[in-house]
């Protein structure tokens, strides 16, 4: 338990900044999830749903949500996937 002021607004800034990451990371799985679904079931609209998937990681990058090299494996491995 925090006794310093500035100490309990970290502590509240922390629960929201990781409600904020989790609900983004989640609608990121989500994305990537379904690309992935879609390019395997050989889906119509696997094109797109990859190219949303790309973007919604590419901007969780810019959010600082995830690190860089990360972000690039998970695009590599959905390009990959796709493309064969």
């Amino acid at each position: 338990m925090a006794n310093i002021k500035s100490a309990e607004k970290q502590n509240r800034k922390m629960i929201k900044n990781r409600a904020r990451n989790r609900a983004a990371m989640g609608s990121l799985r989500t994305a990537v999830k379904a690309a992935r679904t879609a390019v395997d079931g050989k889906a119509a609209n696997a094109a797109e749903l990859v190219k949303n998937a790309v973007s919604i990681i590419d901007s969780a990058v810019t959010k600082g949500i995830l690190k860089r090299q990360t972000a690039s494996r998970y695009v590599s491995r959905l390009a990959h996937r796709a493309a064969h």
